[in-house]
């Protein structure tokens, strides 16, 4: 249920693409994000961190496109957010002691360091390239295409195509991270901290 709670915002934003244009679609994706985060802070009184990025984002780069008319912006910020945690992500990995996967988990599952740090770089390069990709197929795929074609492109790879690249990329990290365990002797109830 978190799972189609958190993706709330892209659903209504594809239904509203389909339905309308970039710029209702754009509106209803910040409208959809405000009412999110509300709903969440009435049920438990407090924000999570990913929901907030994704609304100031929103907030910025959508109320570009919607001003200026002018779906350039909106198509940032699928980019801008990605870098921004490969670099969260980075950051934790070589300028801290801990890193941004054990910070947020390490609390809740006890990890080699070595996981940790592995499962940290692997997402930031993950971020990386998410980013890259999508300048890739927002600005450069498809330049023989009409514009309403491409922006159609665009928002598809946006909603399917990072949603289903995240989803094999989990399941991969989840793949490796149980190897990475079984072949050192370790499991999830171990106490990382021992190591």
């Amino acid at each position: 249920m978190k799972f189609l709670y958190d993706l709330f915002p892209l659903i209504l934003f594809f239904a509203s693409y389909k339905l309308y244009d970039i710029f209702v679609a754009t509106g209803v994706a910040i409208a959809a994000s405000a009412v999110q985060i509300s709903i969440l802070w009435l049920k438990t009184r407090r924000f999570e961190k990913m929901h907030v990025i994704t609304l100031v984002m929103l907030v910025i780069f959508g109320g570009l496109t919607i001003a200026l008319r002018d779906p350039l912006f909106i198509k940032w910020k699928t980019t801008i957010v990605n870098w921004l945690l490969a670099a969260v992500f980075l950051y934790t990995q070589y300028g801290t002691k801990r890193t941004a996967f054990e910070m947020v988990g390490g609390s809740k599952v006890a990890l080699p360091k070595e996981v940790w740090r592995s499962m940290n770089l692997h997402w930031a390069m993950f971020f990386l390239f998410v980013g890259a990709l999508n300048i890739y197929v927002a600005f450069y795929y498809g330049l023989d295409l009409s514009e309403e074609r491409r922006e159609e492109i665009w928002v598809n790879f946006k909603v399917f195509g990072v949603l289903g690249m995240t989803f094999v990329f989990l399941l991969i990290q989840v793949f490796l991270v149980g190897r990475k365990l079984s072949a050192s002797g370790h499991s999830i109830t171990q106490d990382s901290q021992n190591e």
